[in-house]
């Protein structure tokens, strides 16, 4: 083992001797790292943490096994088993197994077949993986669309799997002396649980992508990957309004890490996301521009939906909420929790990472969102993992998510139903301590932000601040 990565080594923050939690258990095998420990080439921390993603996916494909037996077509298997899955309902009910263009302005497809609702990245996910299931499908004239739906399924499946390895492979890389902190992600229980449900792994890898770019002091590359993020989804575009924190409270700082320039490096991540986010909805966009706006519409004109306060609201006092309404008063709350957000970022002692604001500002929204499926779940996780590096923290908020996660099947399957009638009571039970459990890791996000000395991160060395070669310090991630 050479000395670069024997010092290497002894510069990495260990998790037994950094978390209470895993020291804990690490005294059932051995106990804590000790002075003899000793680095190795083959047991790197990047590779046991691939190592880890991948059998906690593998954990979470066996999770789905029964509904992958019948082909997701037994409604209450889906439920009981909470097993379901968007993909292969999708891919036959969008004219994916035949092979159409989601964006397809031909009449006849679109008589036949609904247009995609989701982004323009989902989009393309879905359509390129529906043709390599249709190019590896058994031929012949007996063609059997629900066998085929389960390996769209499976070819998903796969790239699912590279994309939750590439995203720990960027969460590992954020802060150099931390790299156990994606452990975090490695190991979620919601990764395992909500990874199969629909295309959100795709944004979440980009948003992991950008937190890593970052770091490196790569604003355009940020920028990109913000931009192709929010053309997955729109929730990765919420970063810029983080680094706008950042680089507001560099221009306004009167100590050593004041930097002039540094609403010039908001504007070139923001512009690079401007035009990565232009150039991937171009074709969709010039192809159907019609059924392009179909994201837009349907997201406007829905009402209170799954798992959102709107429901709860809706269903305890009995009256139903008119889509405008909920819109108008969910962009209030948000943009007031933003500048919340930005007064918050401006009034800390340190400048804030890149994490902890952008958890604050997706936490916000979602929080107000008109509904919150199971994998939304996601877009907080590697936020997360970065922001509040603490298992004691991280377990209580994925407590109250798995808690949700199994009430909403049970929700569906009707097996929360009152005997005598009513509304399910539980559900709403469910809702609130899901919501607890984000507010829970918003405060101690937000404490961590205004007093630097609980933030386990530690201090500047451990931050992934860059040397810009001016010498001057610009970034944290």
């Amino acid at each position: 083992m050479g000395k670069a990565s024997g010092e290497e080594f002894e510069q990495r923050v260990h998790p037994t001797l950094d978390d209470p939690v895993v020291a804990g258990v690490s005294e059932s095998v051995g106990g804590p790292m000790g002075t003899h420990g000793a680095p190795s080439r083959f047991w790197s921390p990047v590779g046991v943490l691939l190592l880890l993603t991948a059998l906690c996916f593998a954990v979470g494909m066996a999770q789905k096994a029964s509904c992958a037996n019948s082909v997701w077509q037994n409604g209450a298997e889906n439920y009981n088993h909470m097993c379901y899955s968007d993909l292969p309902p999708l891919y036959y009910g969008r004219g994916l197994a035949d092979g159409h263009w989601p964006y397809s302005d031909d009449p006849v497809v679109r008589a036949q077949f609904e247009v995609m609702e989701y982004p323009v990245g989902i989009s393309y996910w879905a359509w390129a993986t529906a043709e390599v299931t249709r190019a590896i499908a058994p031929g012949g004239s007996g063609r059997d669309v629900a066998t085929e739906a389960r390996l769209y399924t499976a070819v998903n499946a796969v790239g699912f799997a590279l994309l939750a390895l590439l995203a720990t492979w960027f969460l590992a890389g954020v802060h150099r002396r931390r790299p156990w902190d994606a452990a975090g992600f490695a190991v979620a229980p919601t990764l395992a649980l909500t990874a199969l449900i629909n295309w959100d792994l795709l944004a979440v890898t980009l948003v992991a992508g950008a937190l890593w770019a970052w770091s490196r002091n790569r604003p355009v590359l940020t920028g990109v990957l913000i931009g192709l993020g929010a053309a997955a989804k729109l929730y990765p575009l919420f970063l810029l309004g983080g680094i706008f924190v950042i680089c507001l409270g560099r221009v306004r700082s009167r100590g050593p890490d004041r930097d002039s320039d540094a609403l010039l490096t908001f504007a070139r991540v923001a512009g690079a996301a401007v035009a990565a986010w232009v150039l991937a909805n171009a074709p969709a966009y010039l192809s159907g521009p019609a059924q392009w706006k179909v994201f837009w519409t349907f997201n406007s004109e829905r009402g209170a939906d799954l798992g959102s306060i709107w429901l709860l609201m809706q269903q305890a006092l009995d009256h139903t909420m008119q889509p405008d309404l909920i819109n108008k008063v969910s962009w209030l709350f948000f943009g007031a929790w933003c500048v919340g957000v930005l007064l918050l970022g401006l009034a800390a002692p340190v400048t804030p990472r890149l994490a902890q604001l952008g958890l604050l500002i997706v936490a916000g929204f979602l929080l107000v969102n008109k509904v919150y499926s199971p994998q939304y779940v996601l877009w907080l996780l590697p936020l997360a993992v970065l922001a509040s590096p603490r298992w004691r923290d991280l377990l209580i908020w994925q407590a109250g998510e798995v808690l949700y996660f199994a009430c909403v099947w049970w929700y569906l399957g009707e097996y929360l139903a009152p005997a005598g009638g009513g509304d399910a009571g539980f559900y709403w039970l469910a809702i609130l301590l899901r919501m607890a459990a984000e507010l829970y890791l918003v405060a101690v996000v937000a404490r961590d932000i205004l007093r630097p000395q609980h933030d386990p991160v530690g201090d500047r060395r451990e931050l992934g601040w860059s040397a810009r070669p001016s010498g001057r310090l610009l970034s944290r991630s």
